[in-house]
């Protein structure tokens, strides 16, 4: 249970974004768990493209930083008090988005479409660059001995490709491609491959990034500014990791007739043109996915038996006092794959 004269319990530093480009290293109270709460003194907060919205504009989509707001919801570490059945010095990942448990999405399974939950890191909810979270129980998920703390924090990300693969519904044999390979793309990657996908076709800009994905078992990787998609659609299935528009429509010309298209990457704008009478004339099959529901427990098996290499997308860490260099890094840097922050 949570000791409230325990030494170095009072308070801790956190990373607080004030506004666009205004990160401040403050003081800030660890969090006393509730029941059915532990609370978790992170070890590694991997940053997304989320974090890198609120850092640039003090808004993500709909969502604006109204108040100062610690970012961060790609996390892991270790449990230092709380109640629950994880004891202290387990290792966990952190499942961020919080549902309400109630609701009719939820009941249904579909809880990552609880319009009532709240998630670590998006204002005006505290995320993991404060350096201690409580979090509710099973929304912990244990890590095993050994693993490292910069691989659990990209548990969450690899729990985002998992569902997108679901979602596809992609099966063994299936030829896939996936646009965008920045680190959900080539984790989508990583996941076709682990259910058995056949041939997989990774396309980017970034000659770093299609080097990664050629690295971790693409088939082929195509610099489309340089080399156009095969004329003929070939695919049974495509996942468009950018959420660039024009990726998602040469997705959708790229795939055989009666195949799937899968928007995984968040558009940069509220509305995307589609080739919808092409879709239509070759009766596609258009599915969305978000965040995931039910797949941290299958991304940590993936990960901890070695078939998702999550190390290797780590190419910056930080400590959690520059936090504000790590962001900015993250931002410009289009060498950078994964930056890491380690509090």
């Amino acid at each position: 249970m949570y000791e409230e004269n325990h030494p170095d319990m009072n308070d801790a530093t956190a990373a607080i974004l004030h506004g666009p480009k205004d990160v401040r290293i403050e003081r800030r109270p660890i969090p006393r768990p509730a029941v059915g709460e532990i609370l978790v003194e992170i070890g590694a907060v991997g940053l997304c493209g989320s974090d890198l919205h609120y850092y640039a504009h003090g808004e993500n989509g709909p969502n604006v930083l109204r108040s100062p707001t610690a970012l961060g919801h790609e996390a892991a570490g270790t449990v230092v008090a709380g109640d629950g059945p994880l004891p202290a010095g387990t290792r966990v990942a952190i499942e961020p988005a919080i549902p309400c448990g109630r609701c009719r999405a939820c009941r249904a399974g579909r809880y990552n479409q609880c319009p009532h939950g709240r998630c670590f890191g998006s204002p005006p909810t505290d995320g993991a660059l404060t350096g201690h979270l409580a979090v509710p129980a099973e929304f912990a998920h244990p890590l095993p001995d050994g693993f490292p703390l910069t691989s659990g924090a990209l548990i969450e990300p690899l729990a985002v490709a998992l569902h997108a693969v679901r979602r596809g519904d992609v099966a063994a044999g299936d030829r896939v491609l996936i646009t965008g390979a920045g680190p959900i793309g080539l984790l989508v990657l990583q996941a076709a491959r682990a259910v058995g996908a056949g041939e997989t076709v990774v396309t980017d800009v970034n000659p770093g990034r299609l080097a990664h994905a050629r690295r971790l078992g693409a088939d082929h990787a195509l610099d489309t500014s340089r080399e156009p998609l095969p004329q003929d659609p070939v695919f049974d299935i495509a996942l468009d990791c950018s959420g660039i528009e024009s990726a998602l429509a040469a997705a959708a010309h790229a795939v055989r007739p009666g195949g799937t298209v899968v928007a995984v990457g968040n558009p940069p704008q509220p509305r995307t043109t589609l080739p919808l009478a092409w879709m239509q004339r070759q009766e596609l099959t258009l599915v969305t996915a978000f965040r995931y529901a039910g797949e941290f427990p299958a991304a940590v098996s993936l990960a901890a038996t070695g078939r998702i290499d999550l190390e290797s997308l780590v190419t910056a860490r930080f400590p959690l006092e520059r936090t504000a260099d790590a962001l900015q890094t993250a931002l410009s840097d289009p060498a950078q794959l994964k930056v890491v922050i380690e509090p």
